[in-house]
């Protein structure tokens, strides 16, 4: 079985986190103090973090989303912002991540008088001054913003302009997050159009706490290029008592299309989705080679590390390393950096370093005389 300490090595890729669900709970607690904000239930590190994990794990979507209010509430100046972005970028470094694309809706940061443009420069100058301390540290990293709407909120086309402006600058797609029930994807059209006529890229998210009507609007009517979650795309899927398989029509489509899964265990646990790592359906969908990649969602809120996700898949579904190997490819083709870099990091950085874990893995196997 791969050891903990292998997962941590390994060359991982991320590309669902949300920068305001992954702050460290010490943070949170002297940047309220900087900031003047009041709000916080305890100013104890250990005890806050505590107080987020349980608080998300309530079983619905909409009370995962409470703590929310905290993380946001003390991310409402320049300097906050900068430091939130760079420990980000610090944090999934030591992590093993090679590859990160971490999402944020910058609306939420404006609440203190912050203006769109604002949010974005200390969003992306955070993320660079990061880079540089992973670089120093000896853990590369490369990670890229993609901008989210609110789809209860009605900014979507300035976001989506927003996004476009900056997307030379660090930024490399757009998204809408939310409340998926009673605020579907095709309320947004305008600003997914924009997207796609600037030859943009779009992931949503869809079928999450929302059903199948949910992923098919994101797909067919939005032009999601990958699906934030996905996971109830199995409810297409039928698997009878003799073990035989059949796909639905938007099953089959997402599998032969090979649209990528943004999946997220413990956070897909936490709010509902799932009743447990054990009943997800990232199992049966890798074994039926779907696009599937694995993702955090929210580390504050779920008390998760991609490493925490992949060694929770090893225990529950015996995933070995070639498997870390094809999911963290699969995550890196599914990516939205250009071609050729993504290139590079297959070839000089994912590729090679597994290839090392596995030769330490033989090394240390013990041969028959």
């Amino acid at each position: 079985m791969v050891t903990n300490e292998t997962i941590r090595s390994a060359p991982k890729v991320l590309l669902h986190d949300h920068l305001d669900g992954g702050l460290r709970p010490a943070s949170v607690i002297e940047l309220a103090h900087e900031t003047g904000y009041t709000g916080l239930p305890t100013e104890d590190a250990e005890d806050l973090g505590r107080w987020f994990r349980s608080g998300a794990d309530r079983g619905s979507l909409e009370l995962y989303l409470d703590g929310f209010t905290h993380t946001v509430g003390v991310m409402q100046t320049p300097e906050s912002i900068a430091r939130v972005a760079s420990e980000c970028a610090q944090d999934l470094a030591a992590d093993g991540i090679v590859y990160a694309e971490v999402r944020y809706a910058p609306e939420l940061s404006t609440q203190g008088g912050l203006s769109l443009e604002e949010v974005m420069e200390a969003w992306l100058s955070g993320f660079e001054d990061g880079m540089r301390e992973a670089e120093r540290a000896g853990t590369p990293i490369v990670i890229r913003a993609i901008v989210t709407a609110m789809r209860q909120f009605a900014r979507s086309v300035e976001i989506a302009e927003l996004s476009v402006r900056f997307r030379d600058q660090g930024v490399v797609g757009f998204d809408i997050a939310g409340p998926e029930e009673g605020f579907p994807p095709s309320r947004h059209l305008d600003a997914f159009q924009l997207i796609q006529r600037e030859n943009f890229h779009i992931t949503i998210h869809a079928g999450e706490a929302f059903g199948l009507p949910s992923i098919w609007e994101a797909l067919q009517w939005c032009g999601a290029e990958r699906l934030g979650h996905g996971v109830r795309i199995v409810d297409d899927i039928t698997v009878t008592p003799e073990g035989d398989i059949k796909l639905g029509r938007l099953a089959q489509y997402v599998r032969d299309n090979r649209v990528p899964l943004e999946m997220c265990p413990t956070s897909n646990v936490h709010t509902g989705a799932v009743a447990s790592i054990e009943e997800h359906p990232i199992d049966l969908l890798r074994r039926l080679r779907y696009r599937v990649t694995v993702n955090t969602d929210n580390r504050l809120m779920s008390g998760v590390s991609l490493s925490d996700e992949f060694a929770s898949l090893v225990e529950a579904f015996d995933v070995g390393l070639d498997e870390m190997q094809w999911l963290s490819t699969n995550a890196m083709k599914s990516s939205f950096l250009a071609f050729d870099e993504r290139l590079r990091l297959i070839n000089g950085v994912i590729k090679p370093g597994y290839e090392r874990l596995e030769a330490d893995l033989q090394s240390r196997s013990p041969r028959l005389v």
